[in-house]
């Protein structure tokens, strides 16, 4: 008997379930995590999500389920933060393929129930962005957590849907959450973070980032992705609570319209024309993009100058806190400059590090 929490949008989603996983239930039998190998172009230079053709080192635990240990790699030019989550976590992270649409995924998650036998099986979403109708103006990801979201409601077995964080992934707001969110299922603490403490380290995901931030106490406005999106910092963002499976299925118009899909291209068609558009375009453009733009120089005293700049405007945004991926984005660096930038920051003026989080000075 083990517990299975699926990562319904992957990314930081899978590290916050190890998080949700320690504090509730201690370090005693981790949980196997599903969750998809997709990390932002920061991470992985290719667009959209990776399949199990895309690594080597897999290791098959079902038909249709293969686990990502630490000693797997990601094909290049792909990139991805699962073989390295799995060499600092405990717990088993299995690999979503979405290449299948949502009865793929379905037939995923029934194999692992039947091989695992799970005494619990959660569905956990940081932000609350599963919650979208599909046409609100600040949706900007609503692709993979209404393809997981599909997939669950097909499972033969009880799933919980668990909203940690509500708001702070900056797409949907927390006031247009609050009706639905259901009972208190946990508030994460400073001691809860603990157990994910040196992933935060290096991991680029924000919303997970500011999650364990606010559990660490702070508040104010924290400045996000490449946009610049303002999220609050308040005593709601270390929260969890669960949320009726079929309430957020009958909302999520994506979600409805992907159930019988069989293929990844089928649920971007459905993206496209429920949301207007699908965020693997977003990447496909931004990396092609990307290609284009000569590297620049990491420049300490240059980087320092233009931090300044950018911190006196976002002050007058009323900004307390950004992240280093905003700030790698903000001052026109690239994904893989990220760490070095977060280095020369911290080691330049350490007491604006609000771990892991940079303070506006």
């Amino acid at each position: 008997m083990t517990r299975l929490i699926v990562a319904a949008g992957g990314g930081g989603d899978a590290v916050a379930a190890a998080m949700l996983d320690a504090a509730l239930y201690g370090d005693e039998d981790p949980a196997v995590i599903l969750t998809y190998a997709w990390d932002r172009l920061l991470v992985d230079p290719v667009p959209g999500p990776r399949g199990v053709h895309d690594f080597t080192g897999l290791e098959q635990l079902t038909p249709s389920v293969s686990t990502v240990p630490a000693e797997a790699h990601p094909i290049a030019p792909a990139g991805s933060t699962l073989p390295r989550l799995a060499a600092e976590l405990p717990h088993t992270f299995a690999m979503i393929d979405p290449y299948q649409g949502a009865l793929g995924v379905a037939r995923q998650l029934e194999e692992l129930v039947s091989r695992l036998g799970p005494e619990s099986i959660d569905l956990l979403d940081v932000g609350g962005d599963i919650l979208a109708r599909g046409d609100e103006p600040t949706l900007k990801s609503p692709l993979a957590d209404a393809l997981t979201l599909a997939a669950c409601c097909q499972v033969d077995a009880p799933v919980r849907l668990l909203i940690a964080g509500p708001g702070l992934d900056g797409e949907l707001p927390h006031e247009d959450l609050r009706g639905m969110l259901g009972s208190l299922v946990h508030t994460f603490t400073a001691k809860d973070t603990e157990s994910i403490s040196s992933v935060l380290e290096w991991h680029p995901s924000e919303a997970t980032g500011m999650l364990a931030a606010t559990a660490r106490g702070m508040r104010g406005t924290c400045e996000v992705r490449d946009a610049g999106l303002p999220v609050p910092l308040t005593a709601e963002g270390p929260t969890v609570h669960e949320v009726d499976m079929d309430e957020a299925l009958s909302r999520n118009r994506l979600a409805r319209a992907v159930v019988a899909t069989e293929t990844l291209e089928e649920v971007e068609t459905h993206s496209r024309e429920i949301c207007g558009y699908s965020e693997i375009d977003y990447e496909r453009n931004k990396a092609a993009w990307i290609s284009e733009r000569p590297p620049l120089e990491l420049d300490p005293a240059a980087i320092l100058a233009e931090l300044g700049q950018f911190e006196t405007e976002a002050r007058g945004r009323g900004v307390t806190h950004t992240t280093f991926r905003h700030i790698t984005e903000a001052l026109n660096l690239n994904g893989n400059q990220r760490q070095a930038l977060r280095e020369l920051l911290i080691n330049s003026r350490p007491e604006q590090y609000a771990s892991p989080l940079w303070r506006i000075a």
